[in-house]
């Protein structure tokens, strides 16, 4: 019993960071910090939906192949938001800076 509510948790709190991350892609205003906001929400929201599903799983092959899963994501996805955040300022596109008055001291 513990476990499902543990495993719940975990996959409705995934799907919430999940959301989150959507809404943050929605909102934010230029390229950089939109892919910030996707960049760290997809991964700790995989980790959360990978952990609940492996909490349903029990000890099983299925719990090591979505420990793999998680290992693969976890290397993949900054290498992945590190590489288009430099293609990014390597075509010229350049991040905007708030240059209201009170910043300027």
């Amino acid at each position: 019993m513990i476990i499902d509510l543990l495993s719940w948790a975990c996959l409705v709190g995934g799907g919430i960071v999940g959301i989150i991350g959507g809404i943050g892609m929605l909102r934010f205003p230029d390229f950089f910090t939109r892919q910030h906001a996707s960049g760290v929400t997809d991964t700790l929201g995989a980790f959360l939906i990978l952990l609940g599903l492996a909490l349903q799983a029990g000890l099983t092959l299925a719990t090591f192949k979505l420990a793999l899963i998680f290992l693969f994501l976890f290397f993949t996805s900054p290498t992945a938001s590190h590489a288009l955040a430099s293609a990014a300022v390597h075509d010229g596109v350049m991040p905007l800076l708030d240059d209201s008055p009170e910043d300027a001291q």
